[in-house]
């Protein structure tokens, strides 16, 4: 097996004097610290056994950061645990404030945090299994790369699609003003064609636009050849102008501008431990610091709200991290008598082209079945991947999950790691997948599945669009 490269070694020594602070902050520092301050909480069973998932979670995202190879999927799955399933919930017992209202008794709220930590060890069962599963390289498939001729018809499709999002909700100056405005100039350009229609005009304006741009950014990156032609420079250009206006932090979600930032890091520094680390970091920084303020721009100027910064734990107890309290939630949504559904919420994300003019009966969105059973209208309620697969499975088949995402996760990060040591072609799919894979875990472990599933159709049509398994030098990105 060849080895990690030079390099790689010292740069994991290098932060061998780093770790000691950072497991001490992470692990010890900040969960005690938010543990410790004045609230009207209760500390009851519920809030130890938080602080244990904290405290878990802390110390295998510090695994993550330290190793010596680049874990893309799994460190973004222990960051997002560690912040909205572990210190975020964590002040919210604190402070005895819920971003959504909790209607159940304490129980649940204990049941659904003792399910969070199971599914966590589950997923690191699934990522030891992948561990110690033989190598791949003496019986690997051909590499998936990218046809030349079927990138540049990607590249127009995204102009094109782009073009006619900017073009159907009255040109750029609109996705430079709030969510609120884009989503009220969505709903008229799309009247006709209901839900689904605006889901697939903003889905088809913003994906391919963002893969088109990461694959050409992989193609310069890895070509001293390409950077020499001045056409190829152009298009970038031209991409990255077109993501400025569509994929803006001012008019998308959060976690979507959080896709967009870590697939274009990863693409842009494909073999820095250094940039790995240091976007985990920035993740943290991210979702702590910055998330409360752009909230701004999820309104217009009448609806906005000061960020109100009385205490270090408020930025916590935003809707963003509503992610435990919803999941109590689905516990008394099933226990009131609406039960397990058995798989028919993932089926109906699968599914999730179907139109319901097809498919009378077909699932809602797990987050607005149970905010409407809670008595709320709003379509803003997050459904994370542990309520989803409870509320389908059980807690026996949702630990089954998460042993299957971790092993999934695992075996995904060790081949983008073998693709991008061993493989450095400009054409390696796997280089661009595995970083937005990373980036929309986000989505995907704060749910809901169906909300999600539309992004990932378009790019899944965009990249069978541009793979080929050929070994054809003719086709191929130089």
């Amino acid at each position: 097996m060849t080895g990690p490269g030079p390099g790689l070694g010292q740069r994991a020594v290098l932060s061998r004097p780093l770790s000691v602070p950072l497991v001490a902050g992470v692990v010890g520092l900040l969960p005690l610290a938010v543990a410790a301050q004045p609230g009207e909480g209760v500390r009851d069973t519920a809030f130890w056994l938080q602080l244990v998932v904290a405290g878990y979670a802390g110390v295998r995202l510090c695994t993550m950061v330290l190793s010596g190879r680049r874990r893309l999927v799994q460190g973004a799955f222990w960051l997002f645990c560690y912040l909205a399933m572990g210190i975020a919930p964590l002040a919210q017992s604190v402070l005895g404030r819920d971003p959504t209202p909790v209607l159940g008794p304490r129980s649940d709220t204990l049941l659904a945090t003792a399910l969070v930590l199971a599914g966590m060890v589950a997923f690191d069962v699934g990522a030891l299994l992948a561990r110690h599963r033989p190598s791949v390289r003496s019986r690997r498939a051909p590499a998936a790369t990218v046809h030349r001729r079927r990138l540049f018809v990607l590249i127009a499709l995204a102009y094109l699609a782009s073009g006619l999002l900017i073009v159907r909700l009255g040109g750029p100056a609109v996705f430079f003003t709030s969510r609120q405005e884009v989503g009220e100039a969505l709903t008229e350009a799309t009247t006709s064609d209901g839900e689904a229609g605006n889901a697939l005009l903003r889905g088809f304006g913003t994906v391919p636009a963002l893969l088109a741009l990461l694959l050409l950014t992989r193609w310069l990156v890895t070509s001293r050849r390409a950077r020499r032609r001045p056409s190829l420079l152009l298009c970038w250009a031209g991409l990255a102008g077109v993501n400025v206006v569509v994929n803006n932090p001012v008019s998308n979600p959060r976690y979507w501008f959080l896709t967009v930032l870590f697939a274009l890091l990863f693409t842009l520094f494909p073999r820095s431990s250094v940039m790995y680390r240091a976007a985990l970091a920035l993740g943290l920084v991210v979702a702590l610091l910055i998330f409360p303020f752009t909230d701004r721009f999820r309104y217009d100027e009448e609806g906005r709200r000061p960020v109100e910064t009385g205490s270090l734990m408020e930025p916590l107890v935003i809707k963003d991290y509503d992610q435990v309290g919803m999941f109590a939630n689905t516990v008394t949504y099933a226990g009131d008598g609406n039960g397990h559904t058995f798989g028919r919420q993932v089926v109906g994300a699968a599914l999730f082209f179907v139109p319901r003019s097809v498919w009378e009966s077909k699932p809602e969105d797990t987050g607005f079945l149970v905010g409407g059973w809670m008595g709320t209208s709003s379509a803003n309620l997050s459904s994370p991947l542990w309520a989803e697969l409870w509320l389908d499975f059980g807690p026996l088949g949702m630990a089954a999950g998460f042993v299957g995402v971790g092993y999934l996760a695992a075996r995904t990060d060790r081949r983008y790691v073998e693709r991008t040591l061993d493989d450095p072609s400009p054409g390696n799919v796997l280089a661009v997948v595995a970083p937005v894979l990373a980036g929309y875990s986000f989505i995907l472990l704060r749910g809901s599945l169906l909300q999600a599933s539309g992004r990932i159709g378009i790019a899944v049509l965009c990249l069978l669009l541009v793979t080929s398994f050929r070994q054809d030098p003719r086709t191929q990105l130089r």
